[in-house]
């Protein structure tokens, strides 16, 4: 006989944000349901309105996750050092987490939305304080910084950069060497 073990509600609205970022990663904001995050999640759609109340909530949500959790990848890496190069190379780490990176993208391009767009304005706000308070970096090594981030997101996007990455073209190749990736393949 098999034990269930009842979840908290937090632990629910956490199975459901992992839910959440797989379904939006893939669908993006407009093309994805309510219904195929619950599905993902193995609950009820009325669960998850229940839980955030629309898909916009859902999402708002969602997106400060993914947020939070690149902020503290570069807290976590600054542990190490504070230098620019040591928290590029915390956030070439997360190319292995796709999903969250492609929701990143999909919060960029729902920004249209008022409510989304104000929280994501917020959150990469947040990540750049964050980076220039870890750094110390000058304007010019936070554009550069983030510039180069926002290459690595989308070329990982594109699926050109990390884990299941497929051989580059060579104009990718060239790109990916400025991050020491060599544009292979799987591993690169």
């Amino acid at each position: 006989m098999t034990v269930r073990t009842r979840l908290t509600a937090a632990e629910r609205g956490e199975q459901l944000i992992a839910a959440a970022v797989t379904a939006f990663a893939s669908g993006g904001y407009a093309g994805t349901t309510t219904d195929q995050v619950a599905r993902l999640a193995g609950v009820t759609q009325p669960y998850v309105i229940r839980l955030f109340g629309s898909k916009q909530r859902l999402f708002i949500a969602v997106m400060e996750h993914v947020c939070d959790r690149i902020e503290a990848t570069f807290r976590e890496a600054a542990t190490q050092g504070t230098d620019v190069a040591m928290l590029g190379g915390a956030y070439i780490d997360l190319l292995a987490e796709r999903d969250l990176l492609a929701v990143l993208l999909h919060g960029f391009g729902a920004s249209a939305d008022p409510e989304i767009g104000d929280v994501v304005r917020a959150g990469f706000g947040r990540i750049y304080e964050t980076v220039r308070g870890l750094t110390g970096g000058s304007t010019e090594e936070m554009h550069a910084f983030m510039a180069e981030g926002m290459l690595c997101t989308v070329l990982s996007a594109m699926r050109l950069a990390g884990p299941d990455a497929v051989p580059a073209p060579p104009w990718a190749a060239a790109l990916l060497a400025g991050f020491g990736m060599d544009g292979t393949g799987p591993g690169q």
